[in-house]
């Protein structure tokens, strides 16, 4: 897992740095002190995994979190344990307080890699299209569904809500890695929550700031964020 880690304080970032060169799956590409540098890096390097300070000069780590479209997995290390709400709010996988557990990093990196072996590394990696059955699992509960009859997926801190037919299951995994396997011309990402089943759209209507609102066929209105508005319409405008 290619990995940056952003904190104003050079002290943090080396105990931090240590305390993950334990882990054989995690490879540090950069060390940041600021948002604004970790912005370009997260845009230009692409890492799977940011460990991230709240409290930062300028821009804090929230809003940079919630600036970026499709963010990598982001774990908050922070000092105060305030931000916490927030930081699920903004979707980040994690939020460890400092100074560190080294038990809690244990767990956050197990889970980490116990995720990298779900479906789209170890069961099928295709694009999940039309018509594809697919296997979903929440506790004891199992369905075994075509993927056509997914209204939508939303964000729920570490889990993603399934919803098809009476129910909505959770899974545990990232929306930007079921992202990855989902038929563009079938499901898209409206903002940084939700994915949505293009089939099952019945309705759109401009909404504030310049964006749109669509309606689903189960009656449930999504926001599409002004960012994903732009790539809507270039995708499927004539």
């Amino acid at each position: 897992m290619r990995t940056i880690i952003v904190d104003d304080e050079r002290l943090a970032r080396e105990e931090l740095k240590s305390l993950l060169s334990k882990y054989g799956e995690i490879e540090i590409v950069g060390e940041y002190k600021n948002a604004p540098e970790a912005r370009v890096a997260i845009e230009t390097q692409k890492p799977d995994l940011v460990f991230m300070d709240i409290q930062m000069p300028g821009e804090s780590g929230l809003e940079l979190l919630r600036s970026i479209a499709n963010p990598p997995r982001t774990i908050f290390v922070t000092a105060f344990d305030e931000y916490a709400t927030k930081a699920f709010e903004v979707n980040a996988y994690d939020y460890l307080m400092k100074p560190i557990d080294p038990d809690r990093l244990d767990e956050v990196y197990g889970r980490l890699t116990e995720e990298n072996k779900t479906p789209s590394s170890v069961e099928n990696s295709s694009t999940l299209k039309a018509g594809d059955p697919i296997l979903v699992r929440d506790g004891d509960k199992v369905w075994f569904i075509k993927i056509d009859q997914v209204r939508y997926f939303e964000s729920e801190g570490n889990y993603v809500k399934v919803h098809f037919d009476k129910f909505k299951p959770l899974i545990l995994r990232s929306l930007n890695s079921l992202e990855e396997r989902l038929d563009d011309k079938l499901f898209f990402r409206v903002n940084r929550k939700f994915i949505v089943n293009l089939n099952h759209v019945v309705n759109i209507e401009n909404w504030f700031n310049g964006g749109l609102q669509v309606e689903l066929s189960c009656g449930t209105k999504i926001e599409i964020s002004r960012r994903q508005t732009i790539k809507f319409k270039d995708q499927f405008s004539i």
